[in-house]
């Protein structure tokens, strides 16, 4: 599986926690950046991260910031991404059992090390059960359509 991790100086610290996690547990990830816990911007770094998903590139991506709201609020703003802000291991299973998540994203003040590699593992290993929730995720895909104007990702 191949993923995408960026993150700004908020989730810095906890992104380079994460990378040890996904290279212990064998995954093949890009760093978006960011590469201190030097002041930057957000977007700078979930916008590459989440194109690079939306593409097929990768095929997951994982998000850090302070809270997780902003790296949220901007991957989301990609078509095709389902970005889903888990700061425990019930919303990460459920995230991916019934809006086949696409993005995890966490934020840094909200969850340990520890905590954070258990949601991330979670994460990477629940499955989208399908069925009446593919229905639903169809239904938010069909808004994506009304309200985006074309990708130019695809």
């Amino acid at each position: 599986m191949k993923i995408a991790i960026g993150c700004d100086h908020g989730g810095w610290k906890l992104k380079e926690k994460i990378k040890e996690f996904l290279d212990y547990d064998g995954y093949d990830f890009e760093d978006y950046g960011t590469d201190s816990a030097d002041s930057c911007d957000y977007p700078d770094y979930a916008l590459p991260a989440a194109e690079a998903v939306a593409r097929g590139e990768k095929e997951k991506g994982i998000l850090i910031c302070t809270t997780g709201i902003g790296m949220s609020i901007c991957a989301n703003k990609v078509p095709g991404i389902r970005a889903a802000l888990c700061n425990d291991e019930v919303i990460a299973r459920l995230s991916r059992e019934h809006n086949d998540s696409n993005i995890l994203v966490m934020g840094a003040n909200s969850v340990s090390e520890e905590k954070a590699g258990s949601i991330l593992r979670i994460w990477l290993k629940t499955e989208f059960l399908g069925g009446r929730h593919a229905q639903r995720v169809h239904k938010v895909k069909n808004i994506e359509e009304k309200y985006c104007k074309p990708s130019l990702l695809g």
